[in-house]
């Protein structure tokens, strides 16, 4: 079979918005409390974690972890044997990031560089990349969907998560998590950048992905554990492959 090659022209290096960095940035302190603002993130990490391992294998593998933020996943990946790379944009949280190598002892690298440009410096040079809980951040998420294609080997594993948009996803994400769960800060998501997941396998298909699984994420308010499932209509995370 024809090796598919994934190009890098066409990627958006400015694919960032200002607003997005500065709210994430303002709350980079509380990054590692479990139960801050970042405590959803701290919730679904196990879960998530083993959705990749059980598709990728990460024992030995080279990862890149996109819009790593203050690493929570990054050093969950590197304890479970991986090479790790995280990458983000904002400052803070990669400080934050840094930091808290020093108290875990674990290995991870961590680069202020957007996905695009590590794409021209690295491309094919990951078998693993993961990109949860970002493009409903950026203003261009197929950008997004190329550079993580393009930093694959071919046979590489790519995982991503994100919102459904439906009024559904409205309700529970914005309106339940937000402000009457108060899981998240108001102003979290925007609803206009929720993704179906019709429109990712698209812009997957379109990057040169081929879907291989997808999950839904749900959230159990009386027992406020979550869990994955069949249900994609809030929150749901794909898994792809490079050809």
């Amino acid at each position: 079979m024809p090796r598919t090659v994934v190009p890098t022209s066409g990627l958006k290096p400015s694919n960032l918005d200002p607003a997005e960095l500065a709210k994430f940035s303002a709350l980079a302190h509380r990054w590692w409390d479990s139960q801050s603002e970042f405590k959803p993130l701290h919730d679904i990490n196990p879960l998530r974690l083993e959705w990749i391992d059980a598709h990728a294998g990460l024992s030995g593998k080279r990862v890149v972890d996109v819009g790593c933020g203050g690493g929570i996943l990054t050093e969950a990946m590197a304890r479970a044997g991986a090479q790790v790379t995280g990458i983000d944009l904002a400052e803070k949280p990669l400080g934050v990031a840094r930091l808290h190598l020093l108290e875990s002892g674990l290995q991870a690298d961590y680069r202020l560089v957007s996905a695009e440009a590590l794409a021209e410096e690295e491309p094919g040079g990951f078998d693993v990349v993961t990109c949860m809980e970002m493009l409903e951040h950026v203003p261009q998420p197929e950008s997004t969907l190329r550079a993580c294609a393009a930093l694959l080997k071919p046979g590489g594993h790519a995982f991503f998560s994100t919102l459904n948009r439906n009024p559904k996803a409205y309700a529970m994400a914005v309106i339940g998590a937000e402000y009457v769960l108060r899981l998240l800060p108001r102003g979290t998501h925007d609803y206009e950048r929720f993704i179906k997941p019709s429109e990712l396998a698209r812009m997957a298909r379109a990057s040169g992905l081929t879907l291989q699984h997808l999950s839904g994420l749900q959230y159990r308010p009386i027992s406020r554990t979550y869990r994955l499932g069949q249900d994609a209509s809030v929150n749901y995370l794909v898994h792809c492959t490079r050809t």
